[in-house]
């Protein structure tokens, strides 16, 4: 009897360092490193004029974002007043008319919303070093369930993924009488990075 009692309180003691284990691995995560870590948004030009106009290239930088490894999980946050139009190949006036446009309410209306978030809600293996990321993005105040494809490298989180803007209530912008316009779907790509612990 005093050896299944032992046996007994030594199970429960196990269990108990085990779940406690665990849980700090699940709770353990890592942030990401905003200063290494990169997206960048491509709109495209369409339109009987398009040729003299330009594509545009869009900086994002993150202003925070966690991933835990343990749980699956990422979620990453973004300032969209800190948005930066790069477009080398024009002009600075050209840069800032459509750094201009892009923040105002014609585009992102960044004073009513401020921040584009992406939270995953599923994490799943699609291969080696590769990953199926679903969950929720919100961009003009508008969230849309998103599925993207990472690959692992180096420790080095890479994609790429495409969005239209007017699943996001955002009108492509039009000049000239239509001759110019931007096309309705982004092209995404981001390299993410975590801290080192």
């Amino acid at each position: 009897m005093l050896k299944m009692r032992y046996s007994m309180r030594a199970l429960l003691l196990t269990s108990g360092l085990v779940s406690m284990l665990a849980g700090r691995c699940l709770a353990a995560s890592s942030p990401v490193d905003v200063e290494h870590s990169t997206l960048t948004i491509r709109v495209f030009k369409k339109g009987l004029f398009s040729g003299f106009a330009h594509d545009h290239e869009i900086a994002a930088p993150l202003s925070s974002g966690s991933a835990d490894l343990a749980a699956l999980s990422v979620e990453v946050h973004f300032d969209a007043q800190k948005l930066k139009v790069l477009d080398p190949d024009a002009s600075t006036g050209d840069r800032a008319k459509v750094q201009e446009t892009m923040l105002s309410d014609k585009v992102l209306d960044t004073a009513r919303f401020p921040e584009i978030a992406f939270v995953s809600r599923s994490v799943k293996p699609s291969g080696e070093n590769t990953y199926s990321v679903a969950g929720d993005l919100t961009l003009h105040g508008v969230t849309h369930w998103l599925t993207i494809a990472v690959s692992l490298r180096n420790g080095h989180y890479t994609g790429s993924v495409e969005l239209k803007q007017t699943d996001f209530g955002i009108t492509p912008i039009s000049v000239f009488g239509g001759s110019v316009k931007v096309k309705d779907v982004l092209a995404i790509r981001f390299n993410i990075v975590l801290q080192e612990k």
